[in-house]
């Protein structure tokens, strides 16, 4: 049996789940982050909000890995159509 394309790891498909994974660890610790302000206890260290970042990171990890499978295609279609 032949695997389709479809069913391979592309150039930028790696980075792009490392970037969603980042990004929902990133949002998770926003959300735990902001739960002490609306239940009125006491707020996390500062290092808990360096931690919220995360989902910034994971985006630009995630658009790396966007870009990257794009420059991909891209080659493959000048070298079909030479």
């Amino acid at each position: 049996m032949t695997e389709t394309p479809s069913s391979e790891a592309g150039p930028g498909d790696r980075l792009v789940r490392t970037g969603a994974i980042v990004f929902f660890v990133g949002a998770l610790a926003t959300l735990v982050t902001v739960a002490p302000l609306f239940l009125g206890t006491e707020p996390f260290p500062p290092v808990a909000y360096a931690v919220c970042m995360l989902m910034g990171v994971g985006f630009v990890i995630a658009a790396a890995g966007v870009l990257r499978s794009i420059a991909a295609q891209r080659r493959q279609a000048r070298a079909a159509s030479q």
